[in-house]
């Protein structure tokens, strides 16, 4: 085990930027309570009022977003004004309620609007029906409020596989990227790399947006990887499958020949396979790092190079020793 990239909480998320940021993706409208815009959004599941509405307020979550289809809205027109205007008290008076949400394009009753006035809480309308909008909301929070790091090293895709470089200053990071981009490889991110914990511990690394698909090289200074290699050399983001340490070569230090230890390093307390390629010259690290993802692919499939072959020549001394 290597190195450990420490989980960091994202940026806290409010109301207003996924208000500004989401509106015209999600056909949001907003209703009312704009004056709770600054409302934290702290968790990417979304919740359904359901049997809230009738009163039963036990498993309640109240930190989610409410989200009200067309069952929710129905009920909630069969209610008296005293009991709506008691059941959104409930929901709305705890503070903790980021917004409210109508889907289908449903208008609120009218003590809805008043009551997420009162407590300043946001209330939007969205043409999308219940299904499509939940996926695609829970889609951006969960983007959004990922468990994030950022590292220093290089990310590029290869042969469909996202390795990520990582090694000291001046080892060579840009320039093993460099000659990957010969060989129609693709760029994702150079220096600085940011990666994402998403759920069922899938890791994905993109570049920061203002240097994003630029990559910068001793002796040639900052270059534009798009516009020298074209569209087709560069990636937004890309999964982290495996991670290449590069490391000065050193004559006193015993390096794995075989391949049978496995070593892995932890980013955001995901175990990552891990190699380390020791840099010397006359080594070509662009043909290297290649084999290595392709390596890697066969035993994502179950295939194992070098434990097979270990496996082979072990019965092969056992068949020589049982003969003698």
């Amino acid at each position: 085990m290597t190195t450990d990239a420490a989980a960091g909480k994202p940026a806290p998320l409010h109301v207003e930027e996924l208000w500004k940021s989401q509106a015209e993706a999600l056909r949001l409208s907003l209703l009312a309570g704009q004056g709770g815009f600054r409302r934290q959004i702290r968790a990417a599941d979304i919740n359904r009022p359901g049997l809230t509405l009738a009163g039963f307020f036990e498993y309640y979550r109240s930190e989610r977003i409410q989200v009200f289809g067309m069952g929710e809205s129905a009920f909630s027109s069969t209610l008296s004004n005293a009991q709506r205007m008691e059941i959104f008290d409930r929901l709305l008076s705890n503070g903790e309620l980021p917004c409210l949400i109508l889907t289908h394009g449903r208008e609120p009753v009218p003590e809805m609007v008043e009551q997420c006035d009162r407590y300043q809480v946001p209330l939007f309308q969205s043409q999308w029906e219940t299904a499509r909008f939940i996926g695609e909301l829970t889609a951006y929070l969960e983007e959004r409020l990922a468990p994030c790091t950022s590292v220093h090293g290089t990310l590029v895709n290869v042969y469909g596989m996202g390795v990520l470089i990582l090694g000291s200053s001046g080892i060579g990071k840009s320039e093993c990227a460099l000659e990957l981009l010969k060989r129609s490889h693709m760029l994702v991110a150079d220096d600085r790399v940011e990666i994402r914990h998403k759920p069922g511990g899938i890791l994905v690394g993109s570049g920061h947006q203002l240097v994003q698909h630029h990559m910068e090289v001793r002796g040639l200074g900052i270059i534009d990887v798009w516009k020298i290699f074209g569209v087709g050399a560069v990636l937004k983001r890309s999964l982290i499958e495996l991670v290449v340490y590069l490391e000065m070569w050193d004559q006193k230090k015993e390096y794995d020949r075989m391949g049978l230890e496995e070593k892995s390093t932890t980013l955001l307390g995901v175990a990552v396979p891990e190699i380390r390629v020791p840099v010397h010259p006359g080594r070509n690290l662009g043909s290297l790092i290649e084999v290595a993802a392709l390596n890697q692919r066969l035993k994502q499939q179950g295939v194992h190079s070098a434990r097979e072959l270990n496996e082979r020549l072990i019965q092969r001394m056992s068949g020589h020793t049982g003969r003698a």
